[in-house]
């Protein structure tokens, strides 16, 4: 049996209060084989397939994760190659692509995951199909009320949506029974929940959540982009408070300039990166939860 190695890219930005991933085909994420003979590194040829089928450059990159899954590929049951993929997650600012791309809201394909204005109302169904998935068994009914109960863990988006699959209620799911939220190709909506669950874990620890704002933000800019990825409200006041006192931010002397009260205008300030090892935004999505 061969294999084949190719290079997928989740993109994310932010927009707005949305969270934005970017897309081809509009249901399939960036992606393209890697040549063994012609690509230095993984990362240079995942540049060139994000340029190639988007028209975008993009900076902040890293790997997130090898799916490597049998029959990932249907074309392996019929004795073609292995396919192991490598994702990588690119954080950018939302711009103009190519007309073959196509920016895509991340809570259009998981709407369950979006608790901002309170319990989303695709748990109408969600719920009551796990309920009946479950039945009787302990175990099936534990693990829902893990991923999917009153302790909600904005983390746990790779394993919500695992149940999902496994209990045939995503569209992706042999046989499925429901359909919440917008389908990708092969098990691309298993990266995206992988990206999205790793970007929520990781702004409490690293300043990633600069790489979304533009240079210049209003504190209530940077708690909307917060927010949308986190997929939970934030106490504004107990914010404010954190992001001040962590040394996160600095003022510009600048302000908005609108016909309402002007906000005052904040940078990134990156000498926090020299001065302690975890320079996130940690807690802020344990300040207040609407739920």
């Amino acid at each position: 049996m061969t294999t084949e190695v190719g290079l997928t890219a989740v993109i994310l930005a932010v927009t707005g209060d949305q969270p934005r991933v970017l897309t081809v085909r509009q249901d399939a994420l960036p992606q393209g084989p890697l040549d063994p003979a012609g690509d230095n590194t993984l990362e240079k040829a995942l540049r060139h397939w994000i340029r190639a089928q988007t028209g975008l450059e993009v900076g902040y990159v890293e790997q997130l994760y090898t799916f490597a899954d049998r029959y990932r590929d249907p074309r392996e049951r019929e004795g073609g190659p292995r396919a192991v993929a490598v994702a990588y997650l690119a954080l950018v600012r939302e711009t103009k692509v190519s007309s073959e791309a196509h920016w895509e809201g991340v809570y259009r394909i998981f709407p369950w995951e979006d608790w901002r204005q309170g319990r989303p109302s695709v748990m109408d169904e969600i719920e009551p199909a796990l309920e009946q998935w479950a039945g009787s068994s302990g175990a099936r009914r534990e693990r829902a009320s893990i991923v999917f109960g009153a302790r909600w863990d904005e983390e746990r988006v790779l394993e919500r949506f695992e149940l999902l699959y496994e209990a045939g209620l995503v569209g992706e799911a042999p046989g499925a029974t429901l359909r919440p939220g917008r389908t990708m190709e092969a098990d691309h909506r298993r990266m995206l929940a992988t990206a999205l669950g790793r970007m929520r874990g990781k702004i409490k620890y690293r300043p990633v959540i600069f790489e979304l704002l533009p240079e210049v933000f209003t504190l209530l800019q940077l708690q909307g982009a917060v927010e949308a990825l986190a997929g939970v409200r934030l106490h504004k006041q107990n914010f404010r408070r954190l992001v001040e006192g962590a040394g996160l931010v600095e003022g510009t002397g600048s302000s908005t300039a609108t016909r309402g009260r002007p906000a005052e205008l904040f940078r990134f300030r990156r000498e926090v990166l020299t001065e302690r090892p975890a320079p996130g935004v940690a807690r802020l999505t344990r300040l207040e939860k609407t739920r």
